[in-house]
C-alpha cells in the first residue's frame, strides 16, 4: 500500500501540472506550490508552530487556536499551510501568520524537506487532514502533532482491514482532539486512546464575531428596514432555487443579499441578467440609492459575516451539490438558516436540522414553501433563529481545551 501511495501522488504530480493548463484553479493549486520552500526558508531554525488546514473552513477552526497562541506564545512564529485554492486566496494575507503557503504534495521527498526546513515545535491538524508521508516524517522526528476539531467516520480508509498503512501513520498524534463521541468510538476500535472529545473550535469563532462592529453603512441602506433574506456562498444549482423564487413569488418589500461562490465577471453578469427584478452589484453600488433595489449580489470576499448580521433570514449554499458552506456564521447571529439536502458530514447542520434550527431543502417546491413560511411567520422565524443561537452558546469552550493543552507541552 506505502509503494502504491507513493506511486498515485507521483503520477498525480504530472496529471495536475497538465490539467492546470486548462482550469484555473488548479493552476492556482499548482503554480502555488512552486513558492513554499521559499517562502518557508525564513523559519529556518525560529520557534516554529505548524498549522495545516485544507481549505477556508479549516482555517476558520484553527484561527481562535492561533489567536490565542499569539498572546500566549509572542515569541513563536505561525505557519499555516493550505491544500486548497479557495481557502489560501481568501487568507493568504492573515496577519496573524508569519507564513502562508501551500502544502507540498504528499512525496517522500517534499516531506523530508519541508519537515527538515521548519521543523516545528509543534505541527497542528485540523479536522481531518491526514497526510502519511508527512505524518510518518513528523514521528520520525519526534515532533509533536496534534488534531483538533477532528472528524472521524467509519469509511474513512484507518477503519478498513486493508488501510494498515493510512491507520499506522496515525500513530504520530500525540493527541486527538476530536468533535463527537462517535470519532472517539473509532479511534477507540484501532487502540488509540489519547482522544479527547472537545467539539468544534469555530464555535469559538463565530461566537467572538457577535463582539466586533458588525453593521455596513450600504447594508443597512439597501436594508432600509425591510424584510431581508441573505444568500451566501451559492453555486449555480443554489442560485436557480433563489432566481425562481425571486422572481416569481417574492413580496414586494422582500430583500435579497445573494453573495455568489464565484465572483468572477461572467457569472456575476449571467446572475444579475437572470433576475427580473431590480438588481444592483456591489461594484456598482457607488452613487446607487440602494434602497430602490430589491436585490444585492455582492462580487466582493472577506464581508459576507457581517452581512448576516443584517439578514432575517440566511440560505448558506453548497448542500445541494458541492459541499455545504459554513452555516455556524448565520446561526450565531440568531436567525433561522435554509440549507440543500446533502449535510450528513457536517456534524453541526445534522445537529440543527434536527432540533429545528436548520431547515434542509431538496428542490424548488420545498425551498419556496419554507421561504414563504418563514417570511410570514415571525413567531416560527423566532424560534428557529433562537434554537440556532442557544446551539452556538451550548457548544463553546473547545479552543480553551486545545489551548491548556498547548500550554502544557510547548
Amino acid at each position: 500500500m506505502k509503494l502504491l501511495y507513493s506511486l498515485v501522488v507521483f503520477i498525480s504530480k504530472y496529471i495536475l501540472k497538465f490539467l492546470s493548463k486548462f482550469n484555473t484553479k488548479l493552476k492556482l493549486f499548482v503554480d502555488g506550490r512552486k513558492e513554499t520552500f521559499s517562502k518557508i526558508s525564513v523559519l529556518k531554525n525560529k520557534n516554529t508552530i505548524w498549522f495545516h488546514v485544507a481549505s477556508l473552513g479549516e482555517f476558520e477552526q484553527a484561527r481562535p487556536i492561533i489567536e490565542q497562541l499569539k498572546i500566549s506564545h509572542s515569541s513563536y512564529k505561525i505557519l499555516v499551510t493550505f491544500f486548497s485554492p479557495s481557502g489560501y486566496e481568501i487568507r493568504k494575507n492573515y496577519k496573524l501568520a508569519d507564513v502562508i503557503c501551500y502544502l507540498p504534495l504528499d512525496s517522500k521527498k517534499n516531506t523530508q524537506q519541508f519537515v527538515e526546513i521548519v521543523n516545528p515545535k509543534m505541527a497542528i491538524f485540523v479536522k481531518y487532514e491526514f497526510w502519511p508521508n508527512f505524518l510518518y516524517e513528523l514521528k520520525g522526528k519526534k515532533i509533536p502533532t496534534i488534531l483538533v476539531s477532528g472528524i472521524l467516520r467509519k469509511n474513512q480508509f484507518f477503519f478498513k482491514s486493508y488501510g494498515g498503512f493510512m491507520r499506522n501513520s496515525l500513530q504520530a498524534f500525540h493527541h486527538f482532539f476530536v468533535q463527537n463521541d462517535s470519532s472517539k468510538e473509532l479511534l477507540a476500535s484501532i487502540n488509540l486512546e489519547n482522544v479527547t472529545v472537545a467539539g468544534d473550535t469555530r464555535f469559538d469563532r463565530v461566537s467572538k464575531i457577535l463582539e466586533q462592529d458588525n453593521s455596513l453603512d450600504f447594508i443597512n441602506q439597501f436594508k432600509d428596514n425591510k424584510y431581508t433574506v441573505v444568500a451566501g456562498s451559492t453555486w449555480p444549482e443554489d442560485e436557480e432555487l433563489l432566481i425562481n423564487y425571486i422572481n416569481n413569488d417574492s413580496a414586494e418589500n422582500e430583500k435579497f443579499i445573494i453573495a455568489p461562490h464565484n465572483i468572477n465577471d461572467e457569472a456575476i453578469q449571467k446572475l444579475k441578467k437572470s433576475i427580473a427584478k431590480k438588481t444592483v452589484l456591489f461594484s456598482n453600488k457607488a452613487n446607487t440609492d440602494l434602497r430602490e433595489h430589491q436585490v444585492f449580489i455582492i462580487d466582493t470576499i472577506g464581508i459576507l459575516t457581517k452581512i448576516y448580521a443584517a439578514a432575517d433570514l440566511a440560505y448558506v449554499g453548497g448542500g445541494l451539490k458541492t459541499g455545504l458552506h459554513n452555516i455556524l456564521e448565520p446561526a450565531t447571529f440568531g436567525i433561522p438558516v435554509i440549507i440543500g439536502h446533502k449535510f450528513d458530514k457536517f456534524k453541526e447542520a445534522v445537529d440543527l436540522v434536527e432540533i429545528g434550527g436548520c431547515i434542509s431543502i431538496q428542490n424548488q417546491k420545498e425551498f419556496t414553501q419554507n421561504l414563504i413560511h418563514l417570511r410570514d411567520d415571525k413567531n416560527d422565524r423566532t424560534l428557529a433563529g433562537t434554537i440556532n443561537k442557544k446551539y452556538i452558546e451550548d457548544n463553546l469552550g473547545a479552543t480553551e481545551q486545545i489551548i491548556n493543552y498547548l500550554n502544557t507541552h510547548l
